[in-house]
This record gives structure tokens, C-alpha cells and sequence, in this order.
């Protein structure tokens, strides 16, 4: 009997590789469907004004998320363009919407998505939107939610908003490190030199200081925040 697809719901293009591209890449390589959900166009908050932002820009930005997810071997990529770090300015309830739609569309047993301590607004309306959409009533076929951290939004909250990440899950992504390395260089307009985080060096140590703590090479972090056996 298949599987059921596991969705991962990324509020930026780059999120879904910062939070889980190497077990996105581990996932897919061992027959998991899996289905990446990005809600917001990126880029746009760069400018004071969202109607200033280049369109071709933002498209470019999309087209190299469609890349990205060839690459790390997902089934599907579904794009919805929300206003970049501007999701509180969305009715709560519109994003609800949206996660409800993909759950019914494509039946995930396992989600991941972002951690509601991020410093990133988006993020943390996200987190509440999944938690919303998938309320553990009956027929709900998400059995499973972990929260991932994004380099340069989760460790720049330096816990000070609740709840703070707290990973007790981890994946072996000692065989993936260098896919997820190479997905997160197509996003040219989102990388960065070290020493920032997103640097392909820092993503390597940020790795391998995980999969330290757990006895690998490297490893991807997980706070669980339902499971239902």
C-alpha cells in the first residue's frame, strides 16, 4: 500500500530548503510523494511599497522555485503570491482557506511547516494558520506536524517569542547536505557570503553542528507538535 504524500507549507521560496530541503531530497529519494506549498511571493517587502516591486523579478523568484523542487525531487510545487512579510495585512482565515484546500486536495499524512517562535511575521501567521486547518477532528488525515527553523529568522528571535524552538526530531541528511547546498544556490537573489546564515558554508556547519548533537554527519531539526499513531 503507497504512502501518503507528505505536504511541506513554506511561507518564502528558500524557506522550504532553509527549513527541510535535505529531507525533502531524502524523502523523495526513498518513493515519498512529496507536495511543497510556498504562500508568499518573496522579494516584495524590499521596498517600502509592494507596487514598486520589479514583477520580473518575482517571477524569476517562482520560476527558480520550480527549479528548486526538480531538483530536490518533489512531486508538485504550488505558489499562492501572499504579499511578502505583509501576511498579517491577509485575513487569518483566507490562509486557513488555502492550507484547508491542499489538506483536502492531496490528503498528507505528514506536514512540515515553520515554527511559530520566528522572528519573520510570516512565518508565525503560517504556523497558525496549519495548526488551525488541521484541528485533529475526525477524517482529518494529518497524523503528523513538525516544525522546522529557518536560518536568519528562528535563531534571530533569539527566544524571545513563545514558543521557542525546541527540536526533539531529527533527520539524517548526511547523503542530502550537498542538495540542499545546491538547491539554496539556484536561489541567487536569496543566498548570501558568509558569514551570514544562509551562506552555503554556514548551511553546511548549521548542519553538521545538528547532526553533532545526534551522532551524525548532518542532520535537519524537528519539533514535533502532533502525532497520532
Amino acid at each position: 500500500m503507497a504512502q501518503a504524500p507528505v505536504l511541506v507549507v513554506a511561507a518564502h521560496p528558500d524557506d522550504e530548503v532553509l527549513g527541510c530541503g535535505g529531507t525533502i531530497a531524502r524523502l523523495s529519494a526513498e518513493g515519498r510523494e512529496v507536495i511543497i506549498a510556498i504562500f508568499g511571493e518573496g522579494l516584495t517587502s524590499r521596498q517600502a511599497n509592494r507596487k514598486d516591486a520589479n514583477p520580473a523579478e518575482v517571477d524569476a523568484l517562482r520560476a527558480k522555485a520550480r527549479d528548486v523542487a526538480d531538483l530536490l525531487g518533489a512531486k508538485e510545487l504550488i505558489t499562492f503570491g501572499l504579499p511578502d512579510n505583509r501576511f498579517d495585512t491577509v485575513p487569518l482565515l483566507d490562509v486557513v482557506k488555502r492550507v484547508e484546500g491542499l489538506v483536502d486536495q492531496f490528503q498528507p499524512s505528514l506536514l512540515f511547516t515553520h515554527s511559530g517562535g520566528d522572528l519573520n511575521i510570516d512565518h508565525v501567521v503560517l504556523h497558525r494558520a496549519v495548526l488551525t486547518a488541521t484541528r485533529p477532528m475526525t477524517g482529518q488525515p494529518v497524523k503528523e506536524i513538525y516544525t522546522f527553523e529557518v536560518a536568519s529568522a528562528t535563531e534571530w528571535a533569539f527566544g524571545q517569542f513563545a514558543p521557542p524552538f525546541r527540536p526533539g526530531m531529527f533527520v539524517d541528511i548526511s547523503t542530502c547536505l550537498e542538495k540542499k547546498v545546491q538547491a539554496m544556490e539556484l536561489y541567487e537573489s536569496e543566498a548570501r557570503e558568509f558569514p551570514h546564515p544562509r551562506s552555503a558554508s554556514a548551511l553546511r556547519a548549521i548542519a553538521q553542528r545538528w547532526g553533532s548533537v545526534v551522532g551524525l554527519e548532518a542532520a535537519e531539526p524537528f519539533e514535533l507538535v502532533r502525532q497520532i499513531r
